[in-house]
């Protein structure tokens, strides 16, 4: 609590007198006790990226946590619309809206879409092309087989898998140097009228980070983002601390239910994971990451999780080095400055790079 005028010159008239000392010292102590300490506050949200969000930070004011959430929650929105690829919206040119005019005709978009996929295609290459948002053909079709695995099982069927001659046809339409960005204009225009754009593996991660970044340039401290799983904080907890984020146990009947925590501050963690979303087929998990090199989904984790202090780059390093295999992801992360990693092999057992070990933490 500031010090209001009034305090002060009360402050001063006990000043004239030393007989008074004592009191001075209980009105000052009075004052200062008024500071509140700032109180853990959370919020959770089911609108962004189709998962369930949350913001967690410390306040005396909770208006002023209300307001920092609502600035947040409007960011993520916004984003979310953007980069959705199933859905149109009113007024709004997105990714889907990409994809409809391929081959047809150029898209003004926001300028947060060419940032995205300027982004995406410059990690594209640093990535050796084991990210790819040009995969949307390939993606597409696995997703489609994923939806119908219910219905099978339903049936007592067993759930088909993708040809490989239909995989190899779509992945004709996968050129990443199909997309003809124009940030002069403003516009996106797909050359392959049979090309689509994929940012799953981007689009909640960069969304994060810059919904943080913005929150920083607010003057927010001390507060955390978990969207869907990407968790970003930013600061420290109000002690001073760091904040405490846990990688999950791929075993649902496991006593534990991470299997390492780590302290977090200005750091982000993301995991890729097969635990989610797959369907079985002969004893086969077909997962949702798929190696642009095989088409197929790859079996040797269970998940990679990415620490580093950008919440878009983790997105995608744990999804290229989950299509790597481990002699290349670890070399591939031990060149990579700032980031570290963490693997849980398809036996339970886990790896982990040199530096990873410094972020470990016990209790909450």
């Amino acid at each position: 609590m500031p010090i209001h005028r009034q305090h002060v010159r009360t402050v001063k008239l006990f000043i004239i007198g030393t007989a008074m000392c004592g009191l001075l010292l209980l009105q000052l102590s009075s004052l200062y006790s008024c500071a509140e300490k700032p109180r853990r506050m959370s919020k959770m949200y089911y609108d962004f990226f189709d998962t369930v969000s949350y913001i967690v930070g410390y306040e005396t004011d909770e208006q002023k946590f209300e307001e920092n959430c609502a600035f947040a929650a409007d960011m993520l929105g916004e984003y979310h619309m953007l980069y959705d690829i199933y859905y149109e919206y009113a007024d709004i040119n997105n990714i889907k809206t990409i994809n409809k005019n391929a081959g047809v005709a150029p898209v003004v978009v926001d300028e947060r879409i060419i940032d995205l996929l300027e982004y995406s295609i410059d990690m594209y290459y640093k990535t050796n092309g084991l990210f790819n948002i040009a995969l949307g053909a390939v993606l597409s079709i696995w997703h489609d087989y994923r939806e119908a695995a219910a219905d099978a099982r339903e049936n007592g069927t067993e759930p088909a898998v993708p040809t490989m001659e239909e995989l190899r046809a779509a992945s004709l339409h996968c050129n990443i140097n199909d997309i003809v960005i124009d940030r002069e204009n403003s516009t996106v225009y797909l050359k392959d009228p049979e090309m689509s754009l994929d940012v799953g593996s981007v689009a909640k991660g960069y969304a994060t980070e810059m919904t943080a970044r913005a929150l920083a340039e607010r003057g927010v401290v001390n507060y955390a983002l978990n969207i869907g799983g990407n968790v970003r904080t930013i600061g420290t907890k109000e002690d001073g601390g760091a904040w405490a984020a846990g990688i999950q146990n791929p075993d649902e009947n496991a006593d534990m239910p991470y299997v390492v925590r780590v302290g977090l501050e200005d750091m982000s963690l993301v995991t890729s994971g097969t635990y989610e979303r797959y369907y079985m087929s002969n004893g086969v998990r077909y997962h949702h990451i798929i190696n642009p090199n095989t088409l197929m989904p790859e079996n040797d984790y269970l998940s990679v999780s990415i620490l580093t202090d950008d919440s878009a780059l983790g997105d995608v390093l744990s999804t290229a080095v989950f299509n790597m295999s481990y002699e290349e992801g670890s070399a591939f992360i031990e060149a990579y400055d700032g980031v570290e990693a963490f693997w849980i092999f398809a036996d339970g057992t886990t790896a982990q790079s040199s530096g990873f070990s410094n972020y470990i933490i016990d209790g909450d």
